[in-house]
């Protein structure tokens, strides 16, 4: 079957330089974080280099690990996460980064802490209790332990020394997982987060108030010049159609202190980048999530959701296939600066030179996305 033109536009605006502090970009594309669980015992191995040294031989212009926890004693909920800390996978970490920079590549680890999410692929579970806010999963379902202040405070400094440890090895920039139902995402969460103390509150600006306190942490790890990056999501792995901020407003009120705290960029991710987060205000066309971000806090943004491929990732999980589809709403919304950079996750799972394909205009050779691509570091 004959392939899908990609796109009837030029592309020189994925491709245009951008620079972030220190970090230098050659493009505007982004490899999303994606959780592999190839990392036994945390620590990544030479297959993990080759994984990411791929992408980076192959002009994406940032890549962004797959999610590396944090020291803290229940901060990942499958056998094969990798740590950011401990000698060994530090040292698994340094190779990764050397090797994409040979590459000529830039890249930042993901840090991240599961909170109360447990795997459902496995039975495996941590030697200590999940740890949560309040105790609860998702709103009205306990789950684990809730966190003490000794706990938190040694959480926000775990942040600190996994992004310190990030600049020593010689990384570009860090991103601070703070999406999709995971512990910086519980504190925000009204329905996980019900303290009473100062990191909770009735209002979503008092419930920012954890995630402020691990960008400052890491702000002072890496010091001022280095590019911190967070990401965001309205929807959570428990409920895909949770949203924190219904307005303006309120997201103002979310993102306004994250970013007056350090943070330098958002990653603002939803499961489809061309819809329009507030449609009621600016239509269905109007700004993503990622455009309503930057014009309420001036961050520069990442946009993220299904890029380059047909259906919703999703149901990539339940074995659905996807094809390649078109890139001219995403140049487009580019090309008027609704964003900043667009982070590509499946289409660069299953090839590493899909980058290149696309400056090239090699669209007859862009692959389909099966879930076979989710079984090995291809």
């Amino acid at each position: 079957m004959e392939k899908r033109l990609v796109s009837s536009l030029r592309t020189e605006s994925l491709f245009k330089p951008l620079q972030l502090k220190s970090l230098s970009l050659k493009n505007r594309i982004v490899m999303a974080p994606m959780t592999r669980n190839f990392s036994p015992e945390g620590v990544p191995d030479e297959n993990v280099a080759s994984y990411y040294r791929r992408r980076a031989e192959a002009e994406v212009g940032l890549i962004l690990s797959e999610g590396t926890v944090i020291d803290r004693p229940a901060s990942r909920n499958r056998p094969a996460i990798p740590f950011f800390h401990g000698d060994d996978s530090l040292a698994g970490w340094k190779r990764v980064i050397d090797g994409v920079h040979a590459a000529g590549g830039k890249m930042g680890p993901q840090i991240w802490h599961v909170g109360a999410i447990s795997s459902g692929a496995t039975e495996w579970a941590p030697d200590a209790p999940f740890e949560s806010p309040s105790a609860v999963y998702s709103p009205g379902k306990p789950h684990g332990v809730a966190m003490t202040d000794e706990d938190i405070a040694d959480a926000i400094a775990a942040y600190g020394r996994a992004a310190g440890a990030a600049k020593r090895l010689g990384f570009d920039t860090v991103e601070i997982h703070g999406a999709h139902g995971y512990l910086i995402d519980q504190f925000f969460w009204a329905g996980t987060n019900v303290r009473n103390d100062r990191f909770g509150g009735a209002t979503l600006k008092q419930r920012v108030t954890f995630a402020a306190e691990v960008i400052k942490s890491v702000r002072a790890a890496v010091g001022e010049d280095f590019p911190v990056i967070l990401r965001i999501s309205q929807w959570k792995l428990q409920d895909y159609n949770a949203r924190l901020a219904e307005t303006p407003d309120a997201m103002r009120d979310w993102l306004g202190p994250l970013v007056e705290a350090g943070a330098d960029a958002l990653h603002c991710s939803q499961r489809r980048f061309w819809d329009a987060e507030f449609p009621d205000l600016d239509g269905k066309d109007g700004l993503n999530f990622a455009g309503w971000a930057k014009k309420l806090t001036g961050a520069v943004t990442i946009s993220v959701g299904s890029v380059g491929l047909s259906g919703d990732f999703l149901n990539a999980f339940k074995g659905e296939r996807s094809r390649p589809a078109s890139l001219d709403n995403l140049i487009q919304r580019l090309e008027r600066n609704e964003f900043d950079l667009i982070a590509v996750g499946r289409a660069l799972l299953n090839d590493a030179r899909w980058a290149i394909k696309i400056r090239d205009g090699d669209h007859a050779d862009l692959k389909d996305f099966t879930s076979a691509a989710f079984r090995d570091l291809r």
